[in-house]
């Protein structure tokens, strides 16, 4: 004979069973005659007498919610259903083999109606067509030649070339490793554990100026002079400088990391909010 604490154990196990269906049906949108509501009230109704202790009666609760909940889906689903004239398609293949196909036929013409265009010229149609080419202009006056200014050309000196960043004052390769060594001079300044903080090293007084700190920095970390360290968790980006440049040859796919340095990301870490 089973014990009463054995029987108990039992009749959880078939509460959450039922609750577990119920919420499956709820979350997935399947068909809630899925569930057996009449073999789920015999459950509920059998083991109603056995709960003493306020877990137990909170777990009949919570079942009897959930199949009220399945019971009104099973109520829309009908509605639905009868609203569409919605048919079963087993009873429609069933009702097809007992017909006759001469019925068939004939059910098959009352119901068919073609959709028939035709498309042609019409008076109104050639009238609109005329009014159009009549209203546009001559056509040497839609095709008028563009008038050219002339403008004079002069000279510019190299040193308004590179203010304008056409020219560079250095070439990008030592530019680069300037940058690096820079790097690696603040890195044992305010850095720590061989690595600084990305806004700390790229932030500058300028927004523009940071835009091209960052702009290098990205070429440090493509060409191997330099690495990222992303802590997720953290939210944290840290760039640690390679004592010789790396060149990894690697099979697999490259992953770029795109890191937003905007005006207003700029802005917070000015203010120290970054």
């Amino acid at each position: 004979m089973m014990s009463k604490r054995g029987r108990l154990k039992i009749g959880r196990e078939k509460l959450q069973r039922i609750i577990e269906m119920c919420k499956s049906v709820e979350e997935r949108s399947l068909d809630p005659f899925l569930i057996d509501v009449d073999g789920a009230v015999r459950t509920i109704k059998e083991f109603f007498p056995e709960w003493k202790i306020p877990e137990d009666l909170c777990l009949d609760a919570e079942t009897v919610h959930h199949l009220a909940s399945i019971i009104k889906l099973q109520s829309e689903w009908v509605k639905h259903r009868s609203t569409s004239l919605y048919t079963d398609p087993f009873l429609l293949a069933e009702k097809l083999v007992y017909i006759e196909k001469d019925e068939i036929v004939e059910i098959f013409l009352k119901v068919w109606h073609p959709i028939v265009e035709m498309e042609q010229l019409s008076l109104h149609s050639i009238a609109e067509a005329l009014r159009y080419w009549e209203s546009l202009l001559p056509l040497n006056e839609r095709w008028r030649e563009v008038q050219l200014t002339e403008i004079k050309t002069g000279l510019v000196t190299r040193e308004e070339l590179i203010k304008q960043r056409i020219f560079r004052e250095k070439a990008f390769s030592k530019e680069l490793e300037s940058f690096w060594k820079e790097l690696k001079d603040r890195v044992k300044k305010d850095g720590r554990e061989g690595k600084i903080r990305y806004w700390d090293f790229v932030g500058a007084d300028i927004y523009e100026e940071t835009v091209q700190r960052a702009f290098l920095t990205s070429f440090l970390v493509t060409y191997g002079y330099a690495s990222l360290e992303i802590q997720p968790l953290e939210e944290e980006i840290f760039v640690k400088p390679n004592e010789n440049p790396v060149l990894k040859i690697s099979k697999k796919q490259l992953v770029s990391i795109p890191i937003a340095v905007s005006a207003e990301d700029w802005r917070k870490w000015k203010k120290g909010e970054r």
